[in-house]
């Protein structure tokens, strides 16, 4: 059975406070499965398409400086519903609006610095995953996965 996949990014600060094992936890625990993962430090070529609507936010030279300072760690999440739940996972996208238990309301409290992107459709999904992962994204079985999707 075919499941589900979000395109998930730790950010700079994210990366630089040491979260990308705690990020990746949170996810495992909730039981889905890891696709992708990729660390590098995005350029302006790669970031202006993935931000292009925000490009005439007042907010986006600020925007393109924090995401050019350090790595990111990109990674494809896949199974049920990974979307609305991965997007329930990281919180709100003002960390002072999260609750406690996600990683916004657990980590971070400036929305400036939220330490994480998280997909917010199937169709952004698909674009994000293809514009970070040209190469693809691996493809196996879980033992459990035939257990609870057949």
């Amino acid at each position: 059975m075919s499941q589900e996949r979000t395109y998930i990014m730790v950010k700079p600060d994210g990366v630089e406070r040491g979260l990308v094992g705690k990020i990746i936890s949170r996810f495992e625990q909730r039981g889905y499965k890891l696709a992708a993962i990729r660390l590098l430090k995005a350029d302006q070529a790669l970031l202006s398409q993935h931000y292009a609507d925000l490009a005439e936010k007042p907010f986006f030279p600020r925007l393109m400086a924090y995401m050019t300072s350090g790595p990111v760690v990109g990674m494809v999440w896949e199974g049920k519903d990974a979307v609305r739940t991965g997007r329930t996972l990281l919180g709100e996208t003002n960390p002072l609006n999260s609750a406690p238990g996600t990683i916004r309301g657990d980590f971070c409290i400036d929305v400036g610095k939220n330490l994480c992107h998280g997909s917010d459709s199937v169709e952004n999904a698909n674009k994000e995953i293809a514009l970070w992962f040209p190469q693809g994204v691996c493809s196996y079985d879980r033992p459990s996965d035939r257990l609870i999707y057949e």
